[in-house]
């Protein structure tokens, strides 16, 4: 009943392992398109309902977003990408949502320690999972990964007679 490592897993889930490669280039090409989303809207006004990037900060948030997403998404650059992404909505969450901006309202106490109250529970997200990203890397399917292959140099070993 142990897996890798001793940890404790039923023997039959082991064969989902097969499946991680392909499973995190989707994660990871899902979340990377959504976040482009919303730098599109803010740039482009693509996909409609954005309400502009606005200026200074905004304006780089956006940039952020949609640069960003792109490279997260197709895995060229994933980790810095991923790193600026997370800082980015880490900054969002602190001084947008638990500062209480998005409410109609002066915010609360809990309000601006919750999440979920003060709206700020995408941004929570996208911070995690890009802190994910960085620390797991593109994964094997992945931009990065087939530059690497290419790059790395061919060994060949020679013996010497003595």
């Amino acid at each position: 009943m142990t897996g890798r490592g001793g940890k404790a897993q039923p023997r039959d889930m082991n064969v989902l392992n097969r499946y991680v490669d392909p499973v995190y280039c989707i994660l990871r090409l899902v979340i990377g398109l959504m976040f482009a989303c919303h730098g599109g809207q803010k740039l482009l006004g693509f996909p409609p309902g954005g309400q502009g990037a606005g200026e200074g900060i905004m304006l780089l948030g956006a940039w952020i977003e949609l640069v960003g997403g792109f490279l997260v998404a197709f895995g060229l650059l994933t980790r810095i990408a991923a790193l600026i992404a997370s800082g980015e909505m880490a900054v969002a969450y602190f001084m947008i949502h638990a500062a209480g901006k998005t409410l109609n309202h002066p915010p609360v106490a809990t309000e601006q320690f919750f999440p979920l109250l003060n709206k700020g529970e995408l941004a929570v997200l996208y911070c995690w999972i890009f802190l994910f990203v960085f620390f797991y890397g593109a994964g094997r399917w992945s931009i990065d990964s087939l530059i690497g292959r290419r790059a790395a140099p061919t060994t060949t070993t020679t013996t010497v007679a003595r």
